[in-house]
């Protein structure tokens, strides 16, 4: 049926009630939605939006029970450490070193179904109350391990660097979906609006492969992006306004800029355009100062940087950006990442040659800056609400990948991260591989698996977080949506 074909002032009560009827379906979809996703709609009559940093309600986000850290510290060891060289013991391969087998095996070579076995280069020794058996790699974390929870047992879905880095860091193997950090912003906002809230320290030799797309906004908006902090420097690029907007005069354009807004408002109401040019001015305007003070390690007491290896020129440049991690989070910044391993070959973990000039370098520049973070922050009282998460995209293969030396190829199917701090217990370890360390047999946990654990933690609900975006609402573990792993949540 077709509505009569008249003027719309001549209509009826009948045509007009005709009309206006197709609207009470959208009250109704309106209701179901929920007051929430209303909200997230709305503008404010002056035509501001709300504030994307201030974290969500509950429905569509925001804590869902009470969480047990604040902040997150992600110790990303790109590359693929060897799971099975650093904590994952497995005595079986020391008598087997050399020896072919039959085991199966999937890397950047493609699927293999066995190989000549790499034992590993280093001694384990058992660490701690819970008897830890560590590698000599990690003398220092070896006294840390009663506040380690260690997972055994995780897998992925890809055994190449690109996805894998896309799969560890945003949830998905294939690029355009927002990362860790920027779900974990946009469910809690950040508590410190002078600082970006989710911040990335790169490796002084590079950064991963893929790039930004690790620590991308997705489609969300721009704000929950990750901001590349660094070490040394000016700490944020791009802050630094042009000569002639310095001083007062940049405090006179601000000025000019909101009086335009008023005018606009009464004009023009929902002049988004110029709202989002506030907002990055006012926020640049307040990193130019707190950034610089954040970053100012002149602070430190000698005794800290003695303790993160500060006085070492192998941990120097890790053990600054730790002690900037700390800095940060005493600072509310809510989520900071940490590459160590830049660029390819040996400058990162990917020891596809010689294995023990690789992560003895690796271990060397890490291991001192690592346990000295744990360390400062349990003394400070920040561990028990701070998760610092420890790995990589993927581990390596207990066989080696040429028929000369020791280098392991690429293994997605079982390697090892561990988690300390807020949320999680000390002195556990969850999950097992095969004797070889090749596959994980016991308790797997995927990659979701973590997420939802991290998210857990931080009082958010893995399976209720969500973004509307093409005609679903995305989470971080997916539609099919994943399980904490219970055993280490304290």
């Amino acid at each position: 049926m077709s509505p009569p074909n008249r003027n719309f002032c001549r209509r009826t009560r009948r045509e007009a009630l005709w009309e206006i009827g197709a609207g009470f379906g959208a009250v109704a979809l309106t209701g179901m939605l929920g007051p929430s996703w209303l909200r997230a709609q709305a503008r404010a009559a002056d035509g501001r939006s709300p504030n994307p940093l201030a974290g969500q309600e509950p429905e569509g986000g925001g804590p869902t029970h009470r969480p047990k850290a604040r902040s997150v510290i992600f110790l990303f060891m790109y590359g693929g450490p060897s799971q099975v060289d650093t904590f994952d013991y497995k005595p079986e391969l020391y008598r087997l070193d050399g020896k072919t087998v039959q085991v199966p095996t999937f890397g950047r070579g493609g699927r293999k179904p066995g190989g000549r076995i790499v034992g590993p280069k280093w001694r384990f020794r058992p660490y701690g109350e819970c008897g830890k058996w560590v590698s000599d790699l990690f003398p220092y974390l070896g006294r840390c391990v009663d506040d380690i929870a260690f997972i055994h047992s995780m897998y992925a879905e890809s055994p190449i660097h690109g996805s894998a880095l896309l799969n560890m860091n945003c949830g998905r193997i294939i690029s355009g979906h927002p990362s860790l950090g920027a779900w974990v912003n946009y469910g809690l906002g950040t508590e410190n609006q002078n600082l970006p809230g989710y911040v990335v320290m790169l490796d002084e030799t590079g950064g991963p492969i893929s790039g930004a797309k690790n620590w991308t906004n997705g489609y969300m908006p721009a704000s929950y992006q990750g901001v590349v902090l660094r070490t040394e420097g000016t700490p944020i690029l791009d802050l630094e306004p042009p000569p002639e907007l310095r001083g007062r005069r940049q405090r006179l354009l601000l000025d000019h800029l909101k009086a335009e807004n008023e005018r606009h408002a009464a004009e023009r109401p929902g002049n988004e355009e110029l709202q989002s040019r506030i907002r990055q001015f006012e926020l640049a305007w307040r990193m130019q100062s707190a950034a610089p003070e954040a970053v100012d390690l002149s602070q430190e007491p000698e005794a800290i940087r003695r303790l993160y290896g500060l006085d070492d020129p192998r941990t120097r440049n890790f053990a600054r950006k730790c002690i900037l991690a700390r800095r940060l989070v005493e600072r509310g910044v809510r989520f900071i990442q940490i590459y160590a391993g830049g660029g390819h070959n040996d400058d990162n973990w990917d020891a596809h040659g010689d294995l023990v000039f690789n992560h003895t370098r690796h271990a060397g520049r890490t291991d001192r800056p690592i346990a000295a973070l744990l360390l400062d922050l349990k003394q400070r009282g920040l561990l028990d609400e701070t998760l610092v998460i420890w790995g990589g995209e993927f581990g390596r293969q207990p066989t080696a990948e040429y028929a000369q030396g020791t280098g392991r190829d690429h293994n997605s199917w079982g390697f090892t991260m561990w988690m300390a701090g807020g949320g999680v217990k000390g002195g556990v370890s969850v999950g097992r591989t095969d004797e070889l360390g090749s596959k994980a047999v016991e308790d797997r946990f995927h990659v979701k698996n973590l997420h939802a654990t991290i998210l857990h933690c931080l009082g958010l609900d893995p399976n209720g977080l969500s973004f509307f975006f093409n005609g679903l609402d995305q989470r971080l573990v997916g539609v099919e949506g994943a399980e904490p792993i219970h055993q280490i949540l304290a």
